[in-house]
């Protein structure tokens, strides 16, 4: 049994190597030993960023398309605003000016309403980004068919008037050309709104001439008459967050790939490079060279730790044979 085990090593000691064409299996291991663990690293990271990727995307989406509809309903609010700071500026400061010429023709810059939806309509037409906005001053009663509400619209009102909900009132509803946006805010009637909107027979003769007396009186004051209600389609919101959506989650995969390949670099430096050194000697002493010189590590964490272990099995090794030589 000694004879066969000391015949075992015998090609060992004679620096013996494999018959051509055919490698040792723990040559091949160390030759392939790098791509192994770049391979199941970039596995497993491949297997997080895609988790981490999917759940950022479904979480930044939605938070995206929220503060999307939060910002495009606070601008409708500012445009509401707007609205009413210019029906109050007309009802102060025009109207009175035009009393006296209300008396042979009817003006409608004097009428609140009109200037506010004006106003917005020219804010439409020189800036792209409010197009998409619409307003209206639904009233239940009013003087110009144009603006009574409709079967919607008279719900919002009554739902003010009743008192059911407080201003603004928020919200979404399904038209057969999509979703709308809308942000809605009851309208008071004023004490100068009576002077055209209290009884047919009190009103200016040049605006019964124009609009007719069937409709817009009986008005009182601090009565909720109407809503201001701005529609914006929801499609607009959503392309804005989607747009935001694109840029964030380019800049993430972006960041991602430099962090993989940053890992990559690392991971082959610092621990695939020296540990191919360090197969590769161990390849050289188990087919018996001894004399191969030893792995210079210069640093003291587990692969320095790895290479000075080998050292000490080639020297003790060197010693077994010197001692069976003798």
């Amino acid at each position: 049994m000694v004879a066969r085990t000391f015949d075992a090593f015998l090609p060992l000691m004679r620096h013996e190597t494999p018959p051509a064409g055919r490698q040792e299996p723990h040559l091949q291991g160390a030759r392939t030993c790098g791509m192994k663990l770049l391979l199941k690293f970039n596995l497993v990271l491949f297997i997080l960023f895609v988790i981490g990727i999917a759940a950022t995307a479904y979480v930044s989406r939605d938070l995206l398309q929220r503060n999307a509809r939060e910002e495009i309903y606070e601008n409708a609010k500012l445009l509401i605003e707007s609205a009413l700071a210019v029906r109050n500026y007309t009802s102060r400061n025009i109207a009175p000016l035009l009393e006296t010429q209300i008396k042979y023709e009817f003006r409608p810059e004097m009428v609140s309403a009109f200037s506010a939806i004006e106003l917005l309509k020219n804010l439409r037409e020189a800036n792209p980004e409010y197009k998409h906005f619409l307003y209206r001053e639904a009233t239940l009663n009013p003087t110009n068919p144009a603006n009574r509400a409709v079967d919607w619209e008279s719900d919002i009102v009554s739902v003010f008037r009743n008192g059911a909900v407080t201003a603004p009132l928020f919200g979404q509803r399904d038209t057969p050309n999509g979703r709308m946006l809308f942000v809605a805010k009851p309208l008071k009637a004023g004490a100068a709104c009576l002077r055209c909107h209290d009884t047919a027979e009190r009103a200016p003769p040049t605006m019964i001439a124009k609009y007719g007396s069937a409709g817009g009186f009986g008005w009182k004051v601090n009565e909720i008459i109407g809503a201001q209600i701005i529609q914006i389609p929801e499609t607009f919101a959503l392309a804005r967050a989607d747009a935001t959506f694109r840029v964030f989650m380019g800049s993430l995969l972006g960041v991602l790939l430099a962090i993989a390949l940053t890992f990559n670099l690392l991971l082959w430096w610092m621990v695939i490079r020296p540990i191919t050194k360090i197969s590769v000697l161990a390849d050289q002493i188990s087919l018996g060279a001894v004399d191969a010189p030893d792995f210079v590590g210069h640093s003291r964490d587990e692969i320095g730790s790895l290479a000075m272990a080998l050292s000490r099995m080639r020297r003790s090794l060197v010693q077994a044979m010197k001692m069976l030589e003798d």
